[in-house]
């Protein structure tokens, strides 16, 4: 795309922005071959494992973010409430959510004040912002079944937006907050120091706070590593076992 004013996500094209407007765009940039695993999500619970390449999860923030400025009528600088447990469909929520310029809390803290919010069944009675997403937390992100008049289902509304993304005004992203009240900024300085794009993370670590946003998914992110996040009771053969098999390069549990 000409003049670097579109990100599409596949394997065989990248679009980079010489200066990052977002933390999504900054991730992305970072990220180097979008044909690698970017994302490999283990649920010890229900037996998923799924990976996903920086092209996938590109898309899948891409059909987010489109559904958001398009559909939801989401402004840069207003406020979309996630409320989900660690998830591939999790990530490409905080992912679309950023490049649509969008403040995301993870927090109550301002309940009450928000466009949209991407929840799950199980917390979907705890709000009522002006849209409210019922996000399936499944392997193939299916429909969420029946769900009440005016809840939107995940599955069905995301996959209508398109997988290219193109920002509408990137110029006034940069002040506002990213997660919470942490600013874009300080969000792009977690990057974790001690990784590179050689390496693959694994992580047992919780990211749905904003201190483990930055420092468990945003920073090895930042920093072009490859995570593989594993979610349930998980024993540290099992661990072992996993690494193995995803030739993981790095640990942090």
């Amino acid at each position: 795309m000409p003049g670097g004013s579109a990100w599409g996500i596949d394997s065989n094209e990248r679009t980079v922005m010489s200066v990052p407007t977002t933390v999504t765009d900054a991730v992305f940039e970072r990220l180097g071959d979008h044909a690698r695993p970017m994302l490999t999500y283990y649920n010890e619970s229900t037996g998923e494992r799924t990976e996903l390449s920086g092209a996938t999860l590109g898309n899948w923030a891409a059909k987010i973010g489109n559904f958001l400025r398009d559909e939801a009528g989401l402004a840069p600088g207003d406020r979309v409430r996630v409320d989900l447990p660690e998830h591939w469909q999790t990530a490409a929520v905080l992912l679309g959510a950023w490049w649509a310029g969008a403040a995301v809390d993870l927090s109550d803290d301002r309940d009450g004040d928000h466009t949209v919010a991407f929840v799950s069944r199980e917390t979907l009675d705890r709000h009522d912002a002006d849209e409210v997403v019922v996000v399936p937390l499944d392997a193939f992100a299916l429909s969420a079944g029946e769900l009440p008049v005016g809840v939107t289902d995940f599955g069905d509304a995301i996959r209508a937006h398109g997988d290219r993304f193109v920002p509408g005004a990137p110029d006034g992203l940069h002040g506002g907050d990213a997660v919470d009240s942490r600013s874009v900024a300080q969000v792009l300085a977690a990057v974790d120091p001690d990784l590179s794009s050689a390496d693959r993370v694994l992580t047992t670590l919780p990211w749905d706070t904003a201190d483990g946003v930055c420092a468990h998914f945003v920073g090895p992110l930042l920093a072009g590593a490859s995570l593989v996040f594993v979610a349930g009771e998980v024993d540290g053969d099992r661990l072992a076992a996993i690494a193995e098999t995803e030739k993981v390069t790095a640990q942090r549990r």
